[in-house]
């Protein structure tokens, strides 16, 4: 009978070690969620304050009694934000289909073909995530200036169609498909486009959606490139065209115009994110683990 107090009192113990820690773990969380979440409210908080109310304000309020809208209506019609969205999807949906095309037969050559000196060609390959990307720029910019690409959709994208890091990581994750299936299909006849295509590329879905929603958000954050390359409004893109705005839109002063903006701009990306939040994580996690 002592043996079963004992036991009780062990378990109702542990239960109540196991509460505190789940409390303690909820409370840190949301404090930690608080802390990243309050920009993403400051910044639409000020996107619906009006430029007198929020000038008004000697100490900044966490709340205001008379939201407008008018900002984010001036944020198209001051500045041609539409424009500058729509040359971000045509760069970023362009740059991302031919950056898939590039990165998936380099990922299946390096994890499938047998071919003399294919590891150390990975290798070097690998070396080049050791050159600083200021370098890079640097080496782009003067060949695309000099191929006459300034100011144009081609210049734009030709540097960002490759990634030897998302070539690794669907190599990776191409190494992970069992070597029996690849020889049974070797045996059928099927060739290695077909084998890509059929088999390899639907069982390496979540990372390829992983990688073309990162180099989505890649893109449409892209800021120093396309700065460098283009000097025509024409071909800004809306990371590009924040500073253009604040230069030549709404001016210095009309921080809350220029929240409007950001808020316009950001909310494609959080949307994105919430949507495949759980394919992105299973994909990089799958991508990097072996067995």
């Amino acid at each position: 009978m002592e043996n079963k107090i004992d036991f009780d009192r062990i378990e109702r113990r542990a239960a109540v070690r196991k509460r505190t820690f789940q409390t303690v773990d909820y409370v840190l969380l949301t404090l930690w969620a608080l802390l990243v979440l309050f920009p993403f409210y400051w910044m639409v908080l000020t996107s619906i304050k009006s430029y007198g109310s929020y000038n008004a304000e000697y100490i900044p309020k966490f709340y205001t009694v008379a939201p407008t809208l008018q900002n984010y209506a001036d944020a198209f019609t001051t500045v041609p934000l539409g424009r500058y969205f729509l040359n971000t999807i045509i760069y970023t949906l362009v740059t991302t289909g031919l950056m898939m095309i590039v990165i998936i037969p380099a990922a299946f050559a390096f994890a499938r073909l047998d071919f003399p000196g294919r590891q150390l060609a990975f290798t070097l390959f690998l070396s080049l995530m050791m050159i600083p990307n200021e370098l890079v720029i640097i080496t782009n910019f003067v060949t695309i200036t000099n191929l006459g690409l300034r100011n144009t959709y081609t210049g734009l994208i030709l540097p960002s169609v490759t990634s030897v890091f998302y070539i690794y990581l669907l190599k990776e994750n191409f190494e992970q498909i069992p070597d029996e299936l690849y020889r049974a299909a070797q045996v059928d006849g099927t060739t290695d486009l077909k084998y890509l295509l059929r088999v390899m590329l639907p069982i390496s879905k979540p990372t390829l959606v992983t990688i073309a929603i990162l180099k989505i958000i890649e893109c449409w954050n892209s800021y120093v490139w396309p700065r460098l390359i283009t000097d025509d409004q024409n071909y800004f893109l809306v990371s590009n065209g924040i500073q253009e705005i604040r230069e030549n839109g709404f001016g210095r002063e009309n921080i809350p115009a220029m929240m409007a903006a950001v808020v316009v701009i950001s909310v494609p990306l959080i949307v994105l994110f919430l949507i495949f939040h759980k394919k992105v994580m299973a994909g990089v996690s799958r991508g990097g683990t072996k067995g």
